[in-house]
């Protein structure tokens, strides 16, 4: 019903309720509160139905996004999760931590002053409400195949793969060298953007379509106790899909940068998640990775450099600071990851980069040199030079370098010298068909495109999936033709 939609004039925008900072810098539960029916119904119905939907065009699954707001703005809940879901195997995931102010709310062509729709607590609601309600349930193959795939790594690649290629009925067998279901999901971002249920109940489902998962399985070199070699996983399956992620942490020069109290930001905030889920971590318990009653210097300005610093506010530290070598409008991370942060009291430090790391036995501080913007790099941001004569040094017991991450030496760890990579490390693919320069080996998501977003991950599972899906159905037509 039109009447019900192009309410932005008349309807301010609202975000869910969110906790206050004193309450949420005590836990690591979720900081916004769900949506009320009539709320999203209310905030849906500023849509303004425009002739061109920019945040369908800019959500990298070209989500329906105008369709599944008019729904929900008429209270057809059902329909709406029927829409959403059909493109993103995640809705749920993606609407608690996309950063929806660079995407889909980004690009809303509703001008400032009257603000974007709430696109992803929308989003968040009606898949939130379709488990409450028991709509959603496992993909389920409508006939069953013979051909089997096997998948590395259970990241959002992978599951968005695994879950696409079980639908059209293949045997998929998913190895991930963690105990649980997730990749970074689980052991990257922290709790107070995605609770771990949310990831835990999604492998629940993918087992009981027939997925098949081995933990604690890594891919090597050999086979052996809690390993498989590359070779091996090829032999048992008619094609693989290698969605390992990047996990390798980038790494920093200066004076002092191997004092202890440095650490790594995938460590630490795997320590906190570990500790989350109920593990036990040598590392926290020894204090290396717990930040309470010290004095905490994040170095880095994107997502994770923002769950760094949140997490260290809530493990208790006496101070922290985020440290970044351009300004608030240069950062590559979510502006409102960085507004949330500093509402929970983190200081941020922009205009300067460290130089050295002082301290005798352990590092004691950070020296840093102002920084000034300027012209564009080839990012399209301002690229930053150092001011003379500006260094200080920021008290510091504990330095966690948030710098990004790149690929592992796949080559070299799973003895593949003929596996084709770049020169940043990240295999090669053929972007049409997702597959490696080894027949029956295709590869998706951040091992492909360098460390990026989850919802690319999922784009490219699910395109990966299609692909691989065609490949067989060719290897087969092939072999028919061939026998007769």
């Amino acid at each position: 019903m039109a009447e019900n939609m192009l309410k932005f004039v008349s309807v301010p925008q609202a975000q869910p309720d969110k906790r206050s900072a004193t309450e949420r810098n005590t836990d690591f539960n979720e900081i916004y509160r769900s949506f009320a029916l009539s709320s999203a119904e209310e905030q849906s119905s500023r849509c303004s139905q425009c002739g061109i939907p920019f945040c369908s065009i800019h959500c990298p699954l070209g989500n329906n996004i105008p369709d599944w707001l008019k729904l929900t703005a008429e209270g057809r809940m059902r329909e709406a999760y029927e829409v959403s879901s059909a493109t993103n195997n995640f809705p749920e995931i993606c609407g608690r931590i996309c950063p929806q102010d660079r995407l889909c709310e980004g690009n809303c062509v509703i001008e400032k002053g009257f603000e974007s729709v709430t696109i992803g607590a929308v989003e968040r609601f009606i898949t939130d409400t379709a488990f409450d309600e028991g709509w959603v349930s496992p993909k389920m193959p409508s006939r069953e195949r013979s051909t089997s795939i096997g998948i590395v790594g259970a990241g959002p690649a992978g599951l968005a793969a695994a879950e696409q290629l079980r639908a059209q009925g293949h045997v998929v067998h998913v190895y991930d060298r963690h105990d649980r279901v997730g990749g970074l999901l689980i052991y990257g971002i922290p709790g107070f953007k995605l609770e771990k249920h949310i990831v835990e109940r999604r492998h629940d489902l993918m087992t009981q379509s027939g997925i098949v998962f081995h933990l604690n399985t890594a891919i090597g070199a050999t086979d052996g106790e809690g390993q498989v070699s590359f070779e091996t996983l090829r032999g048992r399956h008619d094609a693989v899909l290698i969605a390992t992620g990047v996990y390798k942490t980038r790494e920093m020069g200066g004076p002092g940068v191997g004092l202890p109290g440095i650490v790594q930001a995938l460590g630490y905030l795997t320590a906190s998640n570990r500790l989350s889920l109920g593990d036990t971590v040598a590392d926290f318990d020894s204090g290396l990775l717990d930040a309470r009653g010290k004095d905490v210097v994040v170095i880095g300005g994107g997502d994770t450099a923002m769950d760094c610093v949140r997490t260290a506010v809530r493990q208790g530290a006496r101070s922290v600071k985020c440290l970044y070598r351009r300004d608030r409008a240069n950062m590559p991370g979510s502006l409102r990851e960085v507004k949330n942060a500093e509402e929970e009291g983190v200081e941020f430090v922009w205009l300067a980069a460290p130089e050295a790391f002082v301290g005798d036995d352990k590092v004691e501080g950070v020296r840093a040199v102002r920084m000034k913007l300027g012209l564009p790099d080839a990012s399209g941001r301002q690229s930053v030079e150092p001011v003379e004569g500006s260094d200080f040094t920021l008290k510091a017991d504990l330095v966690i370098k948030a710098l990004g991450f790149d690929p592992e030496p796949l080559q070299s760890d799973w003895a593949q010298p003929d596996l084709g990579v770049s020169r940043w490390g990240t295999l090669k693919v053929d972007h049409l068909s997702f597959m490696t320069n080894m027949p029956g080996v295709f590869a998706a998501g951040d091992i492909v495109r360098g460390a990026s977003l989850v919802v690319w991950a999922i784009k490219d599972g699910r395109d990966a999936a299609v692909q691989i899906h065609d490949w067989i159905e060719q290897q087969a037509l092939t072999s028919a033709v061939a026998a007769e």
